[in-house]
């Protein structure tokens, strides 16, 4: 992990880590650091086919760390004072593990489809979608519905809807790849709104339960 950051994003992500664990708890912290693990893997997973393709990103920049950490970190401090429950932070995460999942998985597999017209494009376009994508993409929010269903005690219900939320998240992120490739916001930007909308989602369903 270490190997993958640059030095400021090795310091934000301690800066990040002590702030969770201050604020939230050890089951938050352990949460964020599966996160990483999964994030890790799933980008090493097809190295040769991604470098092939020429996607493959190693280094990792204070720039990924802040758009990945940034509303995470947030929900912890908001929810600190205000009182809430742990959802809206899973949420988060599962949204960005959506993300990461389909970004670094997906492309692997599948015929992806712009979202912006409809066509056939390269693997690796943002504001496209494929079926293995889609899959990954579920499967990523999944993991964290289900990591959480063991260090938060949720039930097998409010995990689904942990997972669902991750996946509409992820689901945002693409639509807004459709504005990053004309040239509208980056990666960063994109990554952020997935995280607010799996947050939003998380705090909804937070108040129903």
């Amino acid at each position: 992990m270490v190997a993958m950051l640059d030095k400021p994003g090795l310091a934000l992500t301690i800066l990040f880590g002590v702030t969770i664990f201050l604020l939230g708890g050890f089951s938050y912290l352990v949460l964020i650091f599966i996160f990483l693990l999964l994030a890790i893997l799933a980008t090493k997973y097809g190295y040769y086919e991604k470098k092939d393709m020429g996607i493959y990103e190693h280094d990792r920049s204070w720039e990924n760390v802040l758009s990945n950490g940034l509303v995470p970190t947030i929900v912890v401090v908001v929810g600190f004072f205000l009182g809430w429950g742990p959802l809206p932070y899973i949420c988060a995460i599962a949204a960005i593990m959506a993300d990461k999942f389909a970004s670094e998985l997906g492309v692997l597999g599948g015929d992806p489809i712009s979202l912006d017209g409809f066509k056939h494009v390269k693997p690796g376009t943002s504001g496209a979608v494929s079926l293995t994508g889609t899959i990954m993409s579920l499967a990523g929010s999944a993991a964290i519905g289900i990591s959480a269903l063991f260090l938060f005690g949720l039930t097998p219900t409010t995990a689904l809807l942990v997972a669902l939320a991750g996946f509409a998240g992820g689901v945002v992120d693409t639509l807004f790849g459709v504005f990053e490739e004309k040239g509208f916001g980056t990666k960063g930007t994109t990554n952020t709104i997935c995280s607010v909308v799996g947050a939003a989602i998380g705090l909804m369903i937070q108040g129903r339960l």
